[in-house]
């Protein structure tokens, strides 16, 4: 029967470039570095390769291959105990399809679904994100994509202008329009999360509404809501950015920051922001706030 053989060992000491071109070299089809404990690894900045403080490396070879063979191979090129290597055998799937299996629709609030496109809501009333999980962030099982979901699902009005920044999968605009914003405007660091969110917004039929804008400096201001989940020191040091789009009694939301991080986040917009939290979720925490007045 067609299949492959799974190859994999802790990295320990290893360089992890050194380890990936060994097993390449070893005629290996893919290498995945995966946390071995854990160890949670917070989102890295575009090209930054950030691994765990134990790391296990899994190479993926044709299963034609002698398996024993290639292990006394990999474990001398690579100076480890042959048994610390261990091997699998993995029948041929549909493996493009095969991830997607514990992967459902999702209700945040009232009437905000994400569903996956394998599946149907037929909920009289429903606001549908269909999204399948892919190589952006944000697909809504993360506790801080959910807790802006909810948010949005009870705050969200007719007519509403909204910036999504570092919108990742691009799900919280999708599902502002579908709740029934105007417009969402989008704005990620990462390339690949702008042409995530554009593909999406397209397989949604809001292309005309969700809007790319490749740099900050091309969001326009007066945002009814702004929602930024992103990371705590991002979100301090862009304080006067996201004062300057929102306008004067419009809303923020961030999120994206631990419990111990909620202080410095909230003190770094009390100046032109009633912040308080709107909820937690796994030791995340959700932050909003009502505008005061734009600029510093």
């Amino acid at each position: 029967m067609p299949g492959w053989w799974q190859l994999s060992f802790e990295l320990g000491l290893l360089d992890p470039d050194g380890a990936e071109q060994v097993c390449l070299d070893c005629g290996a089809c893919s290498v995945t570095f995966a946390d071995a404990a854990d160890d949670p690894v917070l989102e890295p900045a575009p090209g930054e390769f950030r691994l765990w403080r134990t790391t296990r490396v899994t190479a993926l070879f044709p299963g034609t291959v002698d398996h024993a063979a290639l292990t006394q191979l990999l474990a001398q090129a690579l100076a480890l105990p042959a048994g610390s290597i261990d091997s699998q055998w993995l029948e041929e799937r549909a493996w493009e399809r095969e991830w997607l299996r514990d992967f459902h629709a999702m209700r945040f609030g009232k009437r905000l679904w994400v569903c996956p496109r394998h599946e149907e809501v037929t909920e009289a009333g429903a606001a549908i994100v269909r999204l399948d999980p892919g190589l952006a962030f944000g697909t809504g099982t993360h506790a801080t994509t959910a807790l802006c979901l909810e948010w949005l699902d009870g705050h969200v009005r007719p007519g509403d202008r909204v910036i999504d920044f570092g919108c990742g999968s691009g799900i919280l605009a999708i599902a502002a329009v579908k709740l029934g914003a105007h417009e969402a405007q989008c704005f990620d660091i990462d390339p690949q999360a702008r042409t995530a969110t554009r593909e999406n917004a397209a397989d949604n039929r809001v292309q005309s509404q969700v809007r790319i804008r490749e740099s900050v400096a091309e969001l326009r201001a007066g945002a009814d809501i702004l929602v930024a989940n992103i990371l705590s020191g991002p979100l301090c040091s862009l304080a006067p950015t996201f004062t300057s789009l929102v306008r004067p009694g419009g809303r923020l939301v961030l999120a994206g920051l631990l419990e111990a991080e909620a202080a410095d986040v909230t003190q770094a917009y009390s100046a032109c922001f009633d912040m308080g939290r709107f909820g937690s979720r796994e030791g995340w925490v959700g932050l909003a706030g009502t505008a005061l007045r734009t600029g510093w």
